[in-house]
């Protein structure tokens, strides 16, 4: 009988020990306090989802004393689609105390799209400022610009799922800086209105399709930079010049080919007086007394050459002896 009646409340200990451990009893009870009705067979329900009631109920207090009406199952979806609920509900909060008209869905998609949305609705009351880095331009004139420009941007929540982020406006910023400073006759004129920059590549509309609406652009810094016009010009005089050099050499080469050709054809002629001669006086057509005056004319002619100091005729006559 005492064992009957030690084991009863032991089983009752257990049993509320459980009940207490498995359903959030104190949170139940914050939820009450704060006028959210949540039932105790829901808390019960998300643990068994695996859903931290915690991170539910206490954002679903915290909007309903900020006066924002939201469904607990909308919360409870969102977290198992793996949203930050707490920080959609403080964008939601924010965001109605700025007077900006987001609603529940649109700060759920931006959320699960990867985004900070509490620092968007942030970003969109207190815009931000974006420095661009050295964006190198060149002028008609050849001369190279750094301009360094700062751009006011803020959260345009309708185009911030899908929509380009700041490398893009910081990119489209740079294209139309160089188009502007491009197409200025003297880099003078860009010095002296800086401001014609920011006007041009403002109503370019550069904020087409990205998540930003640029309200300012302010040129910060231009410096000038090097010559580029003259030094391309020094890189072509000085390509051109070795396209010169090179069809001087190629003029060269085809010289000294035509006189080793004909340099060649001369020996082959010279090659054939021999013969010649040699048929001649086979033939009749040349004496021998002739032959020889001939050769006496060359020896002279040799003899005065050596006498003079200058090259020897050549005397080719004389090889021909031997076919005589």
């Amino acid at each position: 009988m005492v064992m009957g009646f030690l084991i009863i409340p032991v089983i009752i200990i257990l049993l509320l020990a459980l009940f207490f451990t498995f359903v959030p009893v104190g949170l139940w009870i914050s939820s009450l306090a704060s006028g959210v009705h949540v039932g105790i067979f829901s808390l019960i329900g998300m643990k068994l989802r695996r859903v931290k009631p915690k991170k539910i109920i206490l954002p679903m207090i915290k909007a309903t004393k900020a006066g924002i009406q939201l469904n607990i199952n909308e919360l409870e979806a969102h977290y198992l689609a793996g949203g930050n609920v707490d920080g959609v509900v403080d964008a939601l909060i924010a965001s109605e105390r700025a007077g900006i008209d987001l609603s529940f869905e649109k700060a759920a998609a931006i959320d699960l799209a990867g985004r900070n949305v509490l620092e968007a609705v942030k970003m969109s009351v207190n815009p931000k400022v974006i420095e661009t880095p050295d964006i190198s331009a060149v002028a008609k004139d050849g001369i190279e610009l750094l301009v360094k420009a700062r751009v006011t941007v803020r959260t345009n929540l309708e185009r911030l799922v899908g929509g380009a982020g700041e490398s893009t406006i910081l990119a489209r910023i740079g294209e139309g800086i160089v188009t502007t400073v491009g197409s200025s006759d003297s880099h003078k004129e860009v010095l002296e209105n800086p401001d014609n920059i920011s006007k041009l590549v403002l109503s370019k509309g550069l904020d087409s399709g990205t998540a930003f609406e640029i309200l300012s652009i302010d040129i910060a810094d231009i410096d000038v930079g090097r010559n580029i016009g003259a030094h391309l010009q020094s890189l072509q005089a000085e390509a051109d010049k070795n396209i010169a050099q090179a069809k001087a050499e190629e003029r060269r080469a085809m010289a000294v080919a035509k006189e080793q050709e004909m340099r060649a054809t001369v020996v082959e002629a010279e090659a054939e007086v021999p013969r010649a001669l040699a048929q001649a006086l086979r033939e009749g057509r040349l004496s021998v007394m002739d032959y020889y005056e001939m050769q006496n004319i060359q020896a002279d002619t040799h003899m005065r050459d050596e006498i003079a100091g200058g090259s020897p005729s050549a005397g080719k006559l004389t090889e021909g002896d031997g076919n005589v």
